[in-house]
């Protein structure tokens, strides 16, 4: 190793964040964000890691794709039988972290879940490409397999299976809406200085933003 790892570093020069400056909607902030991340051309700017607790505590995280962002929430894709899955039927509380490095900025938004309509999940599954469809249907999520074959030979199976017609909805695959109870906005700055501007729900149900110290 020719560097140390305590020496990399790296100086937060690119913008701030001001409590006068953002806009009062944390869902309105947060999308502005998001159009300015797709703008720099970020890779899979709609990566968020996902945070999830079994009964015990131990926490897991993992990275998942937002599919869907009103103000209603933000939604997500997996299976229904899956690791996060079953802690989220324990345990619905969540947290999950936008890392938009390139932009030296994060967000991150605790929040509750919920599952989406089977509905909704239909829509967006038609969307999917075909082969993003086959594999909904071949992989039971975190199960333990002896090898990759496994998988290539269920895959094989699905497209006899549906080698005519519409791949259909598996009843065990779905979307979990996240509804947010909190933003953090984190701009990084010069000298770990970064502005952090966190949103709560205040009296009324309304948006109360505070300060953070870095």
């Amino acid at each position: 190793m020719t560097n140390s790892i305590a020496d990399l570093r790296e100086e937060y020069t690119k913008a701030s964040l001001d409590i006068d400056s953002v806009n009062p909607n944390p869902f309105k902030q947060f999308e502005k964000w998001f159009t300015e991340a797709q703008n720099s051309k970020l890779p899979e700017p709609n990566a968020m890691i996902l945070s999830t607790a079994n009964t015990v505590g131990q926490p897991f995280q993992r990275t998942v794709l937002m599919k869907a962002l009103d103000e209603n929430g933000i939604v997500f894709y997996t299976n229904y039988g899956s690791r996060k899955a079953k802690q989220i039927s324990e345990n619905n509380k969540v947290s999950i972290l936008f890392p938009w490095y390139p932009l030296e900025r994060q967000v991150i938004i605790l929040g509750t879940t919920e599952k989406v309509s089977t509905k909704e999940s239909l829509k967006y599954f038609t969307s999917r490409p075909h082969g993003s469809q086959l594999g909904a249907w071949v992989s039971q999520q975190s199960a333990v397999i002896n090898s990759r074959s496994v998988l290539e030979m269920k895959l094989a199976e699905m497209k006899r299976k549906f080698k005519e017609g519409k791949v259909p909805l598996p009843d065990f695959w779905g979307g979990y809406r996240i509804k947010p109870t909190s933003f953090e906005f984190w701009q990084g700055r010069q000298s770990r200085l970064h502005d952090r501007l966190m949103y709560e729900v205040g009296e009324e149900s309304q948006w109360k933003i505070s300060r953070l110290a870095p």
